[in-house]
């Protein structure tokens, strides 16, 4: 992946610098919240999914974004795989396989672009820049960005198949740890000021 965006209107050298660090701030802030623990949909990158594979069988997966830590993400995941197993009519899990990946890719601002000197910023999926050391003397500052993705297929079991197998685990006491605490509920609307009497009254 590689895509590099220029602005079109030249700026002086110590703009140029400032500006683009703005820019390449900008961008990767305008994620500044963790994902959140809802479905993933076709309008968002970031959720759980679940796929029912077995009579007691399910794939399932969670997404985070680029401020979601590891541990989270696979918290979630540990969280859904509770929640389908309980939903399916079971009290008990096993993993049967899991794994977390982690995707990373670079976010480079740039200045001083052979024969312009306005300043841009581009993506790409490798960890070395492209453009370093420059032989055309322009300034680049990079940026990784990593987001991580958990999955794994759960094998769902009865109380009596649970006595018998170590790796079970209890998707009633899961949720009741990890399940998220619920949003902080809504400021209320602020009171209109006080009518003031007509002067004279």
């Amino acid at each position: 992946m590689f895509e590099v965006i220029l602005a079109r209107r030249p700026l002086r050298p110590r703009a140029v610098i400032w500006v683009a660090g703005l820019a390449l701030l900008g961008l990767v802030a305008c994620t500044t919240s963790p994902a959140p623990y809802a479905p993933k949909t076709s309008d968002t990158s970031t959720g759980y999914t679940d796929q029912q594979l077995d009579h007691n069988r399910f794939r399932v997966t969670f997404a985070g974004n680029s401020v979601t830590s590891r541990e989270t993400v696979e918290n979630y995941l540990l969280l859904r795989a509770a929640e389908v197993t309980l939903a399916a009519g079971y009290d008990y899990f096993l993993f049967d396989t899991r794994d977390t990946k982690a995707k990373t890719t670079y976010l480079s601002s740039f200045s001083g672009w052979p024969g312009w000197h306005g300043y841009g910023w581009y993506w790409h999926s490798w960890a070395y820049d492209p453009f370093g050391p420059d032989p055309f003397g322009m300034e680049t500052t990079s940026r990784p960005i990593t987001r991580y993705q958990a999955y794994a297929e759960i094998v769902l079991l009865t109380a009596d198949q649970a006595k018998n197998e170590p790796r079970a685990a209890n998707a009633r006491e899961i949720i009741a740890h990890l399940r998220p605490p619920p949003p902080p509920p809504a400021a209320p609307p602020a009171s209109p000021p006080p009518a003031t009497p007509p002067s004279g009254a």
